[in-house]
């Protein structure tokens, strides 16, 4: 295989001239598309690339603009209006895009939704439907007729509105309707339910903005920047950098359907080569597959990151063994390390809350384990037993502040004191739709000697340390066993680095009280022939044994499952506490013959 790049170097995309790039000029999304529209007319500002590869669309500023304000006019002829709601059911493409700014343009909030595949998909979908009080699905011609053909007569559709947005009566004339304004609903962006069912996060225009602007201070796109996405554009990372931040920013992107990345993650890379990617994003599994993919089937031709500058991580757990590997693998293709950049962020910020700079190197913090786990932060030397590495996620940008607050007292705490990640700022969105008590345990959180000031609590636990954040985990997530607390993220990857072979993001670790005791279960995904060959009981053994010598802990069930069992939300995170109610339920041994 060959990392090395092409002797010389790919032209440099044109500039994108006379354009004033501040979000701070604009007040709503709409206003920064009607002003790229002027600036830049015929600048490209989506490619869509099927296959994750050729160019199949693309579409300019002025192009755009035109198609969103004419679904716009269509949306409200078809009887839908300002403070309607409605999903979107789309594949990562343009049709999306034009469909969400029409509704943006109409004043029409939408929910977009991941596309359903199976029943459990499509009661989600129905669910979220109901939840935002529509009936009105939007989507594309193909889409509409495989779920009316595989569904029908399911209860989940009955009554829903199935609307092919590709062939609606579009007339010469765009919307001249209102033009929303700064705090106006923009989205409703569904959590992705990794810890209950899915809440409606209302994100309004001014939140877009401010995210976008604290995004482009701290990683600015520059006049030569291209966004390279993967990532599904209904989840809040994907919205930001595969529609927000470039429509605002101006800059083009390339979309890529997940399932492309998925099949072979290298395509990414390639994507990023060809077209001299310099802003990218994705969770910390993402970059790993990268490493495994290469590391098994190599690129296909030779691959140039040098123009990368910055590979936004986040989304999950930022693992040290995941920066390192990506690092070092594709340091002979260009990669800087200073390009890798971890953040935290989640749908109830809009989405960036803390970020790494692209100028150095990511922070690493080799801490005591004992002292973690008792809520301490204790420095340790890399080779001292006992200690393990955690990466920071940067700092908050000016106009976000961070505070690390005792989940009980709510009293603030000091650096190197573990609490829970509270934040706020003009980038916390509103609250849940319809969920005023929710909304205000969530949104309105009072740091004892700050009255008045609302924050948000994340439900994330993690200290400060010299001005930067370090995420030590999720508050609903933690086992306590004897007293001590210890995070499953550290048992999920004691367990994955047990068996050679292991794919990352494999397992899920979690607590089961069955009266008198609690239970630690580890569940992990494996192939075929492991569950149904002799090598399964040592699988068991070697994960015990893991968890035992990376934690201190016994391991009272290990359950081995087909690989795609596990439940995820839609962005691949596992969901955990899913995972115990399928186990407690019986389903996931079920899983294991399917």
């Amino acid at each position: 295989m060959s990392l090395t790049r092409p002797p010389t170097a790919r032209p440099q995309p044109t500039p994108l001239h006379d354009r004033d790039r501040a979000p701070a000029a604009v007040l709503t999304v709409t206003e920064a598309l009607a002003l790229h529209s002027v600036k830049q007319p015929d600048e490209t500002a989506y490619v869509y690339l099927r296959d994750g590869e050729t160019p199949d669309s693309e579409i300019t500023y002025r192009e755009l603009e035109s198609d969103a304000r004419a679904r716009a006019a269509a949306l409200s002829a078809s009887g839908l209006g300002a403070g309607d709601s409605v999903v979107l059911l789309y594949p990562s493409g343009l049709e999306f895009v034009r469909t969400l700014l029409g509704c943006m343009y109409g004043r029409i909030a939408p929910a977009p939704v991941q596309v359903p595949t199976r029943r459990r998909g499509l009661e989600r979908l129905r669910r979220i439907a109901d939840d935002a009080g529509t009936t009105t699905i939007l989507t594309t011609g193909a889409i509409k007729q495989d779920l009316e053909e595989r569904f029908a007569g399911v209860p989940e559709l009955a009554g829903l509105r199935l609307v092919d947005t590709e062939t609606l009566p579009y007339g010469p004339d765009g919307w001249d309707g209102p033009a929303p304004g700064p705090e106006d609903i923009a989205l409703l962006q569904y959590t992705s339910g990794s810890t209950g069912h899915p809440k409606a996060v209302t994100v309004t225009h001014a939140n877009f903005l401010h995210n976008v602007a604290e995004t482009e201070d701290i990683w600015p796109t520059g006049p030569d920047g291209v966004v390279v996405s993967w990532l599904p554009l209904f989840h809040d990372m994907g919205m930001l950098f595969g529609v927000l931040l470039p429509l605002c920013s101006g800059v083009p992107v390339y979309l890529m359907e997940p399932a492309a990345f998925i099949r072979r993650p290298l395509r990414w890379l390639e994507a990023l080569t060809r077209y001299r990617g310099t802003h990218a994003a994705a969770p910390s599994f993402a970059y790993e597959l990268c490493v495994s993919d290469l590391a098994e089937n190599g690129p296909r031709a030779p691959l140039d990151l040098s123009a990368w500058r910055v590979a936004a991580n986040g989304a999950e757990p930022v693992r040290h063994r995941a920066v390192r590997a990506f690092t070092e693998a594709f340091a002979s293709a260009g990669f800087a390390p200073e390009a890798m950049c971890p953040g935290y962020g989640l749908a109830e910020n809009t989405l960036k809350a803390t970020a790494s700079p692209s100028d150095r190197v990511p922070s690493v913090l080799w801490v005591g384990s004992d002292a973690l786990l008792d809520g301490r932060f204790e420095p340790r030397g890399e080779a001292e037993e006992g200690a393990q590495p955690l990466v920071g996620a940067g700092a908050a940008a000016a106009t976000t502040r961070v505070t690390i607050v005792d989940p009980v007292t709510r009293e603030a705490r000091p650096d190197g004191r573990i609490g829970e990640i509270w934040i706020s700022g003009p980038c916390v969105a509103q609250g849940y739709r319809d969920r005023a008590e929710e909304t205000r345990e969530t949104f309105g959180a009072a740091v004892v000697g700050e009255p008045g000031v609302p924050h948000l609590r994340t439900g994330d636990l993690g200290f400060m340390h010299d001005g930067e954040l370090f995420v030590a985990g999720r508050l609903k997530d933690v086992i306590i066993r004897n007293g001590r607390n210890f995070y499953p993220q550290d048992i999920e990857l004691s367990a994955e680095n047990a068996v050679e072979g292991l794919r990352p993001n494999c397992a899920a670790a979690f607590s089961v009280d069955d009266g008198d005791t609690e239970r630690l279960v580890v569940v992990v995904e494996t192939d075929g022939r492991v569950l149904r060959g002799p090598g399964a009981e040592q699988v068991r053994e070697k994960v015990r044994s893991a968890v035992h010598d990376g934690q201190r802990l016994h391991t009272d069930e290990v359950l081995l499952i087909r690989r795609g069992a596990l439940p995820r939300t839609t962005s691949g995170k596992v969901q955990r506490r899913a995972c115990r109610a399928l186990y407690l339920a019986g389903e996931l041994a079920l899983a294991t013959a399917r």
